[in-house]
């Protein structure tokens, strides 16, 4: 479902010129959604009517100083009931706009935040296994324990201390 409305905005966004404002609209976007979790119970929940979720959206909009494709489109996907799937039609945006410019993304997890040359370190490294600049999103999840995992589109690079443990736990089942 996201899918399609992402292609739509995508779409306009292009055939408008507005293309780079809306690109930095819906990072904006992710980075609140993020951050609040009121704004992701106020998208999830079913106890706030379509018009309290697109006045909302809009008035955050108006705050953010977004671009009036991005306002009319937020207000759109509110009053149609689809607020719900805003994560989704963010991550297929920011999809469909990296394509269009040829970039790569990368989303980094790691037990602990990385350091300055760390990042740099990583950054180079898909560099040269990808042969392009990556767009690196990084994320810390304690439950990996140690290590490293990289997800670029659908691949998936896991040289993580919990999934080391889970292998050895399974081959020591299997003797």
């Amino acid at each position: 479902m996201g899918d399609r409305y992402a292609r739509a905005l995508f779409d306009l966004a292009n055939e408008t010129g507005t293309l780079l404002a809306v690109a930095a609209d819906i990072a904006a976007l992710r980075r609140m959604r993020a951050d609040s979790s009121d704004l992701r119970t106020l998208l999830a929940s079913p106890a706030f009517t379509a018009g309290d979720k697109a006045s909302a959206l809009v008035a955050l909009a108006g705050k953010a100083k977004f671009s009036e494709t991005t306002r009319k489109f937020l207000g759109l996907l509110a009053t149609n009931g689809r607020a719900s799937v805003l994560p989704e039609v963010l991550a297929a945006f920011e999809a469909l706009d990296a394509a269009a410019r040829g970039a790569v993304s990368a989303v980094v997890t790691t037990a602990a935040p990385m350091s300055a040359a760390q990042s740099k370190s990583v950054a180079e490294a898909l560099r040269t296994a990808l042969g392009k600049a990556p767009e690196i999103e990084t994320r810390v999840d304690p439950a990996l324990l140690g290590g490293i995992r990289v997800r670029v589109g659908s691949k998936l690079f896991d040289a993580s201390l919990r999934s080391k443990l889970d292998s050895l736990k399974f081959a020591l089942k299997r003797a």
